[in-house]
């Protein structure tokens, strides 16, 4: 048998002895601020915030994708370009759906309108369209003074949200859409933060409960830790291609109800990290059971756009609701987040999103504003990137063409890249994965042997969290442990993004396939 290579666990707490110094309240006085000398302990004071006096909560909060194996392949990357030696010559960071990071083009039209928001002296440019010359002057005309650097109102600005309502309702077949229900927001995240945040109250049995799906996408986990809510999981069917089961709903409700308050579902469809999309029965069944159970819905939709399997198609949960009739959609609280950062836009960096509400208590939607007006406005750069997602050229304009084009470019390539990736995975011994049918990540399972299961619990690691490293370092392949999602107990999996190009993703999944069958030998599991 090969010999076990030594796996370093990644450090949790504090690397660097500096942290651990105490600060001299006599800053001026010789021999200690300025380095002349020594420093008169006598004279230093205890730090205010400590770990011993750090909110509890900030400590409970976990989060895998940027977790252990990203910082640790952040290091191997700077050993690299120090001039380090490894088995390979680049990292190829696959955990985390940052397409422009990962080398996707940027949709010309919106970077035409936002630079034209931007630095407005462009509109004398001849090389601007019109129409994006015409969608920038709306905007600015909105803005505070003409100026993208202006604040706006709180929830965004009012022609935006006009367009985003018109998108809506277009979207979903003439369902209406209120402008004055619609929310700019700092990405999709920072709306659903906002929307958790006014449901999560209660102590001891009569705490929110939060219920999430697992595998689930970790902002939820950590939103619900920081808050001190109960996180209660419901289990997607892997072997039914990650299906929402309604009977797992009511499973996970009723055992949650012996100690906590469940008050509110969240979805994520398409689904992150596992690729599925949801049907409209599935979605009809959720509605039905929130209904019953008096449960706010949280509908993250950001992948609604990445839909790749040709006998799927997004249902929006606003739309389903409305044709289970008035009384489901006049009665149900939902509120649907949608962002700048997916889809084919992949514009992460600008932070850009929305969130519609429907069906808040008047009180409180006087409440969500209040909160709203504390954090000012979302950028206004973002907005102006969300106006152009739900406001594209037409047809009969210019830039028509050109934005079509590019486009179905962006979302054929990761239809291309979601099938080859399912391909090439299951054709590896003891590696599974679902279709992915959406989104823009695989999650596949791996079978990890018991005697690397044992060593990784001598190392006092997760098992998956032990393959996932020792895939970094051997072959510099970035993902994320499938333990950092939340997974059936005795399962293991990862989690990649099959944003790389193409080129790059076969190199990607190459390499996988070869350290998964020596990874096989090495414990001796490869029948």
């Amino acid at each position: 048998m090969p010999q076990c290579r030594q796996v370093t666990a990644v450090a949790s707490g504090p690397v660097d002895s500096a942290q651990n110094l105490k600060v001299s309240t006599q800053a001026s006085r010789p021999g200690a601020a300025d380095g002349s000398g020594p420093m008169d302990k006598s004279l230093m004071r205890e730090k205010t915030l400590t770990m011993d006096t750090l909110n509890p909560q900030v400590k409970a909060v976990e989060y895998a994708v940027r977790g252990p194996i990203v910082i640790k392949a952040g290091e191997i990357e700077k050993y690299l370009e120090e001039g380090g030696t490894k088995p390979f010559s680049e990292v190829i960071k696959a955990n985390i759906g940052d397409a422009h990071a990962m080398g996707q083009q940027p949709i010309t039209f919106l970077r035409q309108v936002v630079a034209l928001c931007t630095f407005p002296e462009l509109m004398d440019s001849p090389s601007f369209p019109e129409d994006a010359k015409w969608r920038a002057q709306r905007i600015l005309q909105g803005c505070g003074g003409h100026s993208l650097g202006s604040y706006s109102a709180s929830p965004g600005v009012e022609c935006i949200r006009k367009d985003i309502a018109a998108y809506i309702e277009q979207r979903d077949e003439g369902v209406p859409s209120d402008w004055e229900n619609i929310y700019l927001t700092t990405g999709a995240s920072d709306g659903i933060m906002t929307i958790l945040r006014l449901l999560v109250s209660g102590k001891d049995s009569s705490r929110t409960g939060v219920m999430i799906p697992i595998p689930q996408y970790p902002l939820y986990s950590a939103a619900i830790s920081e808050m001190d809510a109960v996180q209660v999981n419901y289990y997607l069917d892997e072997d039914n291609c990650w299906a929402l089961d309604i009977n797992e709903l009511y499973r996970a409700y009723q055992a949650a109800k012996l100690h906590c308050q469940p008050r509110v579902i969240c979805i994520i469809n398409p689904g992150n990290p596992t690729g599925q999309v949801q049907s409209k029965k599935c979605i009809e069944e959720v509605l039905h059971f929130a209904y019953e159970e008096n449960l706010f819905v949280m509908s993250d939709e950001v992948y609604q756009d990445n839909v790749y399997t040709p006998d799927c198609q997004f249902h929006s949960f606003k739309k389903v609701l409305y044709e289970m009739g008035p009384e489901y959609f006049n009665s149900v609280e939902l509120a649907s987040f949608h962002s700048s950062s997916k889809g084919y836009m992949g514009e992460c960096g600008f932070r850009g999103g929305y969130m519609e509400v429907i069906n808040m208590d008047p009180e409180v939607k006087a409440q969500l504003v209040k909160l709203l007006s504390v954090r000012l406005c979302p950028p206004l750069a973002g907005q102006a990137a969300m106006d152009v997602i739900v406001n594209p050229p037409q047809s009969d304009e210019h830039s028509y063409k050109q934005f079509h084009q590019e486009k179905s470019s962006v979302l054929g390539a990761l239809a291309d890249k979601a099938k080859l990736t399912e391909q090439i995975l299951n054709a590896v011994p003891g590696i599974k994965c679902n279709p992915v049918q959406g989104a823009m990540y695989a999650f596949p399972r791996i079978f990890i042997p018991p005697k690397a299961v044992e060593e990784a619990k001598a190392l006092g690691m997760q098992p998956d969290m032990f393959y996932c490293l020792r895939l970094l370092e051997e072959t510099g392949i970035c993902v994320v442990p499938g333990s950092g999602f939340g997974q059936k107990d005795g399962t293991h999996h990862f989690r990649m993004t099959i944003l790389p190009s193409i080129e790059k993703l076969k190199v990607l999944l190459g390499k996988v396939r070869d350290f998964h069958i020596s990874f096989l030998k090495e414990y001796s599991a490869l029948e």
